[in-house]
């Protein structure tokens, strides 16, 4: 059996592992991974934009939360942009 016959044989069981691998539904430990991730990939943003938008309406003068709720809201649609792409790329 010559080196490039054996890599080939090789290579070809790798690639049935790896789709027998995508055929199978992920364990516990992969769903708690994949949830995990989501919910980083939603809160993050939220949570920056909070304290952004608290920093910018402390220099402020007097009481103002115009730019907290402006970057909580923009945190919000940043936060689920990135979690429907990451859906999308895992699907």
């Amino acid at each position: 059996m010559t080196d490039r016959h054996k890599l080939v044989e090789e290579t070809g069981r790798d690639i049935r592992r790896l789709e027998e691998r995508e055929r199978r539904p992920a364990g516990f430990v992969g769903i708690l991974f994949y949830g995990g991730t989501l919910g980083l990939l939603l809160v993050v943003p939220i949570v920056a934009g909070a304290y952004l938008g608290r920093w910018l309406d402390s220099l402020a003068a007097g009481y103002s939360v115009r730019w907290t709720v402006s970057f909580i809201i923009l945190g919000i649609v940043v936060g689920i942009y990135n979690a429907v792409r990451f859906i999308r790329e895992k699907t």
